[in-house]
């Protein structure tokens, strides 16, 4: 059930690879939209609006599990890339040990953090109570995201994008589902979205284990493979950490721009949270791509071929930019009807104001779609410093540009806030990216059972 991405075209190779991991991420779009979805039309455009002034703070914390589950699978992928299977198995473990230790001092940060924070952005009275229900629920569920993260993304580095597309899809039907029970029948409102959720996921992890147990044995362990080493783990961690931090100190950013846009209304809220949704949704065939592009970096990387890895990055920048082009075009000429989907009713003014956020980003999808190209490919090859400062840079201009942007332009300012960081991120990792390309040398692996 693996994949060899050391042999073969680079594009054929990316393409393969992405397919089925875009229609896993539009899945997983999809169950995270359902609870939007399923709450605006079944609840009203307050609780749209509850949900949606959550994302943010949901965002910096499980953003942080993604890119942290993510460095840790870069690892097992090199030492799949350079025929270490014994090494496979030790990262598998040290990335298990290290998930259990992070899942439960960050559920406990989290959840005691949530309150001053929704304070803190100036959640409007009206949606304060559902939004503080809604989020503190997704933390409480928080071990079984980064259970199904974590083993999701131990697939992926040994080339197998499948597995986990098949198990996500019966979590996306099980969640709507389940959103229908508990917020129709059961009458639990946002919590109940929030509930069917955690579940989901839950369910999706539990059945990826169950997989990899037949049918991958190189992942079959054994006593001596749980031993841990205190310099195995930190060659996880120096990885990890950075693409961990990355996505906290994106959505530090995001923050800001919530707290700008919650003194708008609810109303407006609610369009940013519906063209947000939209907006995510068209962004995943770039996000696939950049996920494909980290597994081929981390492999070739492990076997020591550098000019393929070259070769990856030009084929994966032409298909990033077709994708976006088609993405933009789609947003631009279908935005209110896909709003409208949302809210189940025609609301003028709320369709107008996601419009138009949606027009703005649209016209910089080309530069978010850089962002995915060379972030993976930097973390792939284990230079993860360059993707976090990138976040850096994310952040300082989102905080800078909420400061002002909303109170000299209205809302129009607060759409063009993340076009603003995408370019200055974008700026930066292919400067970084241009700097190390022609100066990569193979690396000199240690093996774990030495340490």
């Amino acid at each position: 059930m693996t994949s060899d991405m050391t042999v073969g075209s680079p594009v054929r190779l990316l393409i393969k690879f992405t397919i089925p991991l875009l229609i896993g991420n539009l899945f997983q779009q999809f169950y995270n939209m359902a609870d939007a979805v399923i709450v605006g039309r079944t609840i009203g455009p307050q609780a749209l609006a509850a949900v949606g002034s959550t994302g943010a703070i949901a965002f910096m914390v499980f953003g942080f599990f993604f890119g942290m589950t993510s460095g840790f699978a870069v690892i097992t992928g090199q030492r799949f890339g350079a025929k270490d299977h014994a090494g496979v198995r030790r990262s598998v473990t040290t990335s298990i040990l290290l998930c259990v230790f992070f899942s439960i001092s960050i559920t406990l940060l989290s959840v005691a953090t949530t309150t001053p924070l929704l304070q803190y952005m100036d959640t409007p009275e009206d949606i304060f109570a559902d939004a503080r229900s809604y989020i503190l629920l997704l933390y409480w569920g928080i071990s079984a995201t980064v259970f199904y993260n974590m083993i999701s993304g131990i697939i992926r580095a040994l080339g197998d994008s499948r597995t986990p597309l098949i198990f996500l899809i019966i979590a996306s039907i099980l969640n709507i589902m389940l959103d229908y029970l508990f917020i129709l029948v059961f009458r639990m409102g946002v919590a109940g979205a929030a509930t069917a959720t955690v579940l989901a996921q839950l369910v999706s992890g539990l059945l990826c284990l169950r997989y990899v147990k037949r049918h991958f044995p190189i992942l079959h362990l054994r006593r001596h493979d749980w031993k841990f080493s205190f310099s195995f783990a930190w060659e996880h961690l120096r990885v990890a950490m950075p693409m961990a931090f990355q996505f906290s100190i994106t959505a530090i950013g995001v923050i800001a721009m919530q707290r700008v846009l919650n003194s708008f209304g609810s109303n407006t809220i609610a369009a940013f949270t519906a063209a947000s949704k939209i907006e995510q949704l068209t962004a995943q065939p770039m996000f696939s791509l950049g996920i494909a592009m980290a597994t081929y970096a981390a492999q070739n990387y492990g076997a020591g071929l550098i000019d393929r890895i070259r070769n990856g990055v030009r084929g994966c920048t032409i298909l990033s930019i077709s994708v976006s082009l088609a993405g933009a075009l789609m947003v631009i000429t279908c935005g209110r009807l896909l709003v409208r989907f949302f809210l189940g009713t025609d609301l003028p003014e709320i369709e107008k104001q996601a419009q138009l956020y949606l027009n703005v980003t649209a016209a910089f999808y080309i530069v978010l779609g850089q962002i995915f190209v060379y972030r993976n490919v930097l973390q792939g090859i284990g230079r993860s410093f360059m993707p976090m400062m990138a976040g850096v840079t994310e952040l300082v201009l989102r905080v800078v540009c909420s400061a002002f942007f909303g109170i000299w332009f209205g809302y129009i300012g607060v759409c063009f806030i993340s076009p603003a960081a995408w370019v200055g991120a974008t700026l930066l990792l292919s400067a970084s990216w241009n700097h190390i390309r022609h100066r990569l040398r193979p690396p000199l692996l240690l093996h774990p059972q030495h340490h």
